[in-house]
Order: structure tokens, then C-alpha cells, then sequence
């Protein structure tokens, strides 16, 4: 047992499908636990300004379809607001907090680990449809997240065909590109493009040629938001369009593509940017039950005393690895599958 009484539970970074449904889960297993438990609105803003109330059953009820955060989210970081840390402290105490649920991407759950430094108990949970966090198969969100890509590549297959165009879809992964690997593999894409792997311009149309030699006259392109041209074959500058906070939005490199595929070929290309559809609508079936499993886990790591962890799923499993070390680098891409995946060019 421990002296744990209040558990605070907040949600920041980018908003992803069955993050409800965490937080659905955390509050049941920990009220069976005894515990009181407190949202935190907007991620780590709401401990900067006291955005902090009781939660009750009533507010988890019938959440666990429902996409986005009740608790809403924000990109806020108290290390780099003028007296964030102190804000945060403050208000721990005001609200007699005792430990943290920390669901969010890595950016959100980096501050988790730091505030551990000023005696502020808490867990993680990896929340990103990036999919880029370390020891875990799969983040809450990215199955949801494939799955719309995926419904969008089935849909541009049929006008491609159609029209006798090459079809772009420009997918989120600023620096991972799991997204654009699955839906790409599963909706059956000509070409994967991803940030790990620097694109070639001269294999890109030698693919789309080489398919209308064989009598297909259409191509589909996945690409995603993140890739980079090979800079050694040409001298191409894909440029953020947005900068906030410590995450440049950025996007465009699909139409960047399309007019260098039309320059080089004459072929009518055309794209889409699926941008937040993908994080938008109804979780999975798949990701409504991780969710669960993670955020009951993240109770039983409270009860157990074991802090400053990060829940974790690999090979079906939930389990916890120290956020210091599951933080330290950006989960690998798995280029074994990438290379499956080129075989279908």
C-alpha cells in the first residue's frame, strides 16, 4: 500500500482517438482502489493556472467510443514559462495531488519525468498516432489513425483509375513514418515515401512508368508529411509552414512531389492531404481495448509505488519500463518491412 490519496490525470500534445478511453479506465480502477481522482484541463497548463476539478463517475459515462479528450490538450511546457515549475508545485499542493497521469506523446511525457527531479510522483502513458515511442508495438491512436489512411488509399483508387491520374495522400509523420507504412502496405500504394528514407525522384518515375507499361495507367503515392528528397541528386528545401511551439506544422511535401512528377512525366497528378482527418472519429475496436489495458495499468503502477514509469506494450503484453529510458531515443523504424513493402512497386 502506499499514502497515494489524489490522483491528478491530464492529457497534452497532439489529441488522438481512445485517449477517452484511458481515461475512462484510469478512473474506474483507481476509484475500486479508493483513490479521489482530478482532471487536468489542457494538458500542463491546467497545473500553471489551477485548471483543476474533482472527477465523477457521470463525466467517464459513455466516453469510451467518443474520439478526442474530455480533458482537452495543450502544448504546453512549464520549463519554458517563466515560473512554470513553481506554478505547477503551487498548485500540486493547492489541490493535493499526490501523483500524475501523464498521457501524451513524448514532448508531454519528457516534463512528466523532469517534474519527477522536484519530487512530483507520476506515470506515463504513450499517446501519439505517430507511433514513435519507444517499447511499445503500437501507441494509442496509430490503429485508428492507419485505418482512415487506409479507408482514404481504397477511395483514391477508384478515381485514379478512373482519371488516369497519379494520386498523392500526404499523411502525418514529421519524423516517423508508420503511418504511411501501414496504410500504404494495407491499401495496396505503388509508392511508400517516409522520413527514414531519404526518396529518389528517378525511381519515383520509373515506378509510375514502369506500371504503364504494364497497362496500368494510374499510380498511388503515399508519403509522409516528414520525407525528404535525396539532397545529393538534387537541391530540393521543404520549408515548415508553421512554427508552434516546440513543433514546426509542417506539410506541402505532396504538392512539392506532384509538380516534379508532372514536370519530369506530363502525367495530371493530383493530391490530398488527409492532415487531422487522421486524428479525428471513433478509435478502433483495437485501440479502445489498449487504451483500457494501459490505463488500468497505469493505476496498478500507483498502487505498486512504481514511479516515474512509462506503460509499454510489446508482443501483446502491457508492462513498464523507466520513462528515462524508454525517452532516451525515438523508437526505430522497422525497414525490414519497409522493404516488404517494395516489393509491390
Amino acid at each position: 500500500m502506499n499514502d497515494i490519496k489524489n490522483i491528478g490525470i491530464l492529457t497534452g500534445g497532439g489529441d488522438t482517438p481512445a485517449t477517452n478511453a484511458i481515461i475512462r479506465a484510469a478512473y474506474i480502477k483507481a476509484v475500486m482502489h479508493g483513490y479521489k481522482i482530478s482532471g487536468i484541463k489542457n494538458g500542463w497548463d491546467g497545473l500553471i493556472t489551477g485548471n483543476v476539478f474533482e472527477m465523477d463517475r457521470e463525466l467517464v459515462s459513455g466516453i469510451l467510443d467518443r474520439g478526442g479528450t474530455i480533458l482537452g490538450s495543450a502544448r504546453v511546457n512549464p520549463f519554458k514559462i517563466e515560473n512554470g515549475v513553481e506554478m505547477v508545485k503551487e498548485n500540486i499542493n493547492k489541490f493535493s495531488i499526490d501523483a500524475i497521469i501523464c498521457i501524451g506523446e513524448d514532448d508531454t511525457n519528457v516534463v512528466m519525468h523532469r517534474l519527477g527531479q522536484y519530487g512530483l510522483k507520476g506515470v506515463g502513458i504513450p499517446q501519439t498516432i505517430d507511433n514513435d515511442i519507444n517499447y511499445n508495438d503500437y501507441s494509442i491512436g496509430f490503429d485508428t489513425a492507419v485505418e482512415i489512411a487506409t479507408d482514404a488509399i481504397d477511395k483514391l483508387h477508384t478515381t485514379a483509375s478512373s482519371h488516369h491520374r497519379i494520386m498523392i495522400l500526404e499523411v502525418m509523420g514529421r519524423e516517423a513514418g508508420w503511418i504511411a507504412l501501414y496504410s500504404g502496405i494495407a491499401g495496396g500504394a505503388d509508392l511508400i515515401l517516409i522520413p527514414e528514407v531519404q526518396f529518389d525522384y528517378d525511381y519515383i518515375v520509373n515506378v509510375i512508368e514502369g506500371r504503364r507499361e504494364r497497362g496500368r495507367d494510374y499510380s498511388i503515392i503515399v508519403v509522409a508529411e516528414g520525407a525528404k528528397p535525396d539532397t545529393r541528386k538534387m537541391k530540393l528545401e521543404v520549408k515548415p509552414l508553421i512554427e508552434l511551439g516546440s513543433h514546426g506544422v509542417i506539410g506541402g511535401i505532396g504538392n512539392t512531389i506532384a509538380k516534379e512528377i508532372e514536370r519530369r512525366t506530363g502525367y495530371e497528378t493530383r493530391v490530398t492531404v488527409l492532415g487531422h482527418l487522421q486524428r479525428g472519429g471513433k478509435p478502433t475496436a483495437f485501440d479502445r481495448i489498449l487504451a483500457t489495458r494501459m490505463g488500468i495499468k497505469s493505476i496498478e503502477l500507483i498502487n505498486e509505488n512504481k514511479f516515474d514509469y512509462m506503460v509499454c506494450f510489446e508482443g501483446n503484453n502491457i508492462s513498464a519500463e523507466p520513462m528515462e529510458k524508454v525517452l532516451s531515443q525515438y523508437k526505430e523504424m522497422d525497414l525490414e518491412l519497409y522493404e516488404i513493402a517494395k516489393i509491390f512497386n
